[in-house]
């Protein structure tokens, strides 16, 4: 048996850092997605090979043990997180092809994680549900991260535009019938999700009465850009975007090189502009409902850029006898 499963990327539109703290955001699956093959092993280790990261390592199941000579072999215990919660130990091989620029906040993590799940889950003849799927995902990056919040596994998971109600306690597809047009800018230095959301909340320790009114206003933000979504209200969107990028700012996530991305796609016609996901290196999104092509060109002279469109299929499985 031959499974393929892919799950797509993300970009946070409203409410990084503070989702943490159950406050509520808003995500977009992206057209980037990360793809798994599973195919039964000739022998009886689990060989795994992320091919367009030069990756390759064995897992020992029962031991948790890692092999592996690539010096970036994070990505690996997300696998073996995941194989934990749908495997039987049995050897398999996984071929895997991220597709989306590590660490740059644009859920390459949970995508592979969802299509890992989601693919030995299906070789093994286990019928996971979509809610099943989130759910192990979210647990294996809080296994992995230490803290982490649902939003990206479940845009993986489900795909298309949604909003994550507070303290996810419930998600929500916003249906709209226009299209999002937004820019990705990224760069070559990556951040470290886990240290990032740590230095947040060593920081809100620090300095409660200061950082947590910064935590509530980006909630406040957040609900505002919903409704300025549900009325295609342009203008407000990119003013929401920019006051939350400010914001993250003061938490202490924004560096020189987002900083420079952010001002460049404002100043080549972004209507707004703010970092995504967790910053400390990573990416910037900008929303350019006039036309995307002065921004990609504008980010292309010094970092990395790419068109976002919105992906409305989440994750997907393909069984192959």
């Amino acid at each position: 048996m031959q499974v393929k499963a892919s799950a797509p990327g993300k970009a946070i539109l409203f409410g990084e850092h503070a989702v943490v703290y159950g406050k509520p955001a808003i995500a977009m699956a992206i057209s980037k997605r990360s793809c798994v093959e599973v195919l039964e092993s000739s022998t009886s280790n689990i060989n795994v090979n992320i091919k367009d990261l030069g990756i390759k390592g064995c897992i020992d199941f029962n031991s948790g043990a890692i092999i592996s000579d690539s010096p970036k072999k994070g990505i690996l215990k997300y696998i073996l997180e995941s194989i934990k919660k749908v495997h039987d130990g049995s050897g398999i091989d996984i071929g895997i092809d991220v597709n989306i620029p590590i660490g740059g906040g644009l859920g390459s993590s949970a995508a592979v994680t969802v299509a890992t799940i989601a693919a030995v889950s299906a070789y093994n003849e286990i019928d996971l549900k979509e809610e099943e799927i989130a759910k192990y995902a979210h647990e294996v990056e809080l296994a992995v991260q230490k803290s982490a919040s649902p939003l990206d596994t479940t845009i993986s998971t489900y795909g298309g535009l949604i909003y994550l109600e507070t303290n996810a306690e419930d998600i929500v597809q916003l249906d709209i019938d226009y299209d999002i047009p937004v820019v990705i800018g990224y760069t070559d230095t990556r951040g470290d999700t886990g240290k990032l959301v740590e230095s947040v909340r060593i920081r809100r320790d620090v300095y409660p009465d200061i950082i947590n009114p910064v935590i509530d206003s980006i909630e406040l933000i957040t609900e505002e850009a919903k409704q300025a979504i549900l009325e295609n209200d342009k203008k407000r969107i990119g003013e929401l975007m920019n006051i939350n990028h400010g914001l993250l700012d003061a938490l202490g996530v924004n560096t020189k090189e987002l900083s420079s991305m952010v001002y460049t796609a404002r100043n080549a016609g972004a209507c707004g502009s703010k970092i995504t996901g967790a910053g400390g290196g990573g990416s910037i999104i900008a929303y350019c409902p006039g036309g995307t092509g002065n921004v990609i060109s504008a980010i292309n002279e010094t970092e990395n850029a790419l068109n976002a469109d919105i992906s409305k299929e989440g994750v997907k499985i393909t069984t192959l006898h």
